[in-house]
């Protein structure tokens, strides 16, 4: 049995662009134009799941999933982005510059969390989990996950500290995927979604 996962970051939204912890914000613009453009690129699957933040549904809603139907049928608690707290909504430069040693703190040690959220060795183990779970199925799954789900899988994935999570950049609208069985992955890194190529015209 072999399970193929396709792992899809959010397109662009105003937090996305101002690196400003997830404030619940939609989708900007040119952001939700370039997931509809991208819609006929993507595999048929099996199953969707989606990660319950507002970008994520409205990407999986421009690329034509059914993400109230596929929210319905996810575990939200393992595919939640990063829980930061009492920064949510701030930008890094702000709490930076309010809290810079637990900033320094948090970036350094996967196990702390001086926000009141969770810690990134908190997400990384729920997102093992939610993995092997995947890696029990057959067929392809296609989810639309905030990009620090993406960081904590393909960590997983290829058996690196956790110290390496915040060198793994994650670019809007980008596919990673999976291919294999719970304890045995191949990775497939940061595909960009291609818009769907114009019917050809003859001359």
């Amino acid at each position: 049995m072999t399970s193929r996962l396709t792992l899809i970051s959010p397109a662009i939204s105003a937090s996305l662009r101002q690196a400003r912890f997830d404030d619940g914000s939609s989708l900007d613009d040119g952001g939700a134009a370039r997931a509809r453009a991208a819609a006929g690129s993507l595999p048929t699957a099996a199953r969707v799941r989606v990660s319950p933040s507002v970008r994520c549904r409205e990407t999986a809603s421009a690329l034509g999933l059914d993400a109230s139907a596929a929210q319905e049928r996810s575990e939200p608690s393992e595919l939640s982005g990063l829980n930061v707290g009492r920064w949510t909504g701030r930008t890094l430069d702000e709490v930076g510059a309010a809290e810079p040693d637990a900033v320094a703190r948090w970036l350094a040690d996967p196990g702390a969390a001086p926000h009141g959220g969770e810690s990134v060795r908190d997400l990384c183990e729920r997102v093992t989990r939610w993995l092997d779970d995947c890696g029990g199925t057959d067929g392809r799954t296609l989810a639309v996950v905030e990009p620090e789900v993406v960081r904590a899988a393909v960590l997983h994935v290829l058996g690196a500290p956790e110290t390496a999570f915040w060198r793994l950049d994650v670019p809007p609208l980008a596919a990673t995927e999976l291919t294999g069985r719970s304890g045995r992955w191949n990775l497939r890194l940061g595909r960009a979604l291609a818009a769907e190529a114009e019917p050809a015209t003859e001359a």
